[in-house]
């Protein structure tokens, strides 16, 4: 092999998405059964929320970013964050950075971060119903979860509020799971083993 041909080889990296919609699978399963009321505290969900809502969508983000995917990183690497800054927020209230922290909390800021990850939430959908089906419908379910976050968090319709996070949050889990499958094994298996459906083609033809 000459010096030309080796030059023209091309290296096709694995899709990361599926390491990142595994990742937002199990933080989003382990969160929702405390909303849910089958759990109690946060303590044991941080440790999920730092390695698998946060290290795996980060690792999932700088790869998409090697494949030139503006998407999938933007994505994993948005949600990555927001699972930091609330397992950061959940020790803070904690206590085990410092009884100061503690002083100055207002769990009313939660609700304008959520309010500012659902704008940024809406405008990922409108992006994702050009990737597949899947990945929309759990864009739209994070849309509802961050609806019912905000609403609640204000204490606007606090019961259904608190069940609209809830619920959605479990169905995310659910079909991130699908999601996470269906790239392991059609790439694995060479085939559409597990349909996505196709994007929307409203925005690209």
């Amino acid at each position: 092999m000459n010096n030309n041909e080796t030059n023209n080889i091309k290296i096709i990296n694995a899709d990361p998405s599926a390491l990142g919609l595994f990742g937002l699978a199990m933080v989003t399963l382990v969160a929702s059964s405390v909303k849910l009321g089958l759990t109690s505290g946060v303590s044991l969900v941080v440790p999920w929320a730092i390695f698998l809502g946060g290290f795996a969508q980060l690792f999932a983000a700088i790869n998409d970013s090697k494949r030139n995917n503006t998407f999938g990183t933007t994505a994993f690497g948005g949600f990555a964050f927001f699972w930091f800054a609330v397992a950061f927020s959940w020790l803070i209230q904690a206590g085990v950075l410092g009884q100061g922290l503690i002083a100055g909390i207002d769990t009313t800021q939660f609700g304008f971060a959520y309010a500012g990850y659902f704008i940024f939430s809406f405008y990922m959908t409108i992006g994702s119903m050009e990737t597949n089906k899947v990945l929309f419908i759990i864009f739209c379910l994070i849309d509802l979860l961050f609806i019912g976050l905000t609403l609640s968090t204000f204490k606007i319709l606090p019961e259904f509020s608190h069940a609209l996070a809830a619920y959605s949050e479990l169905l995310i889990a659910l079909f991130s799971f699908y999601g996470s499958a269906a790239v392991v094994l059609n790439s694995h298996f060479g085939k559409t083993f597990l349909p996505q459906g196709k994007p929307f083609r409203i925005f690209k033809k």
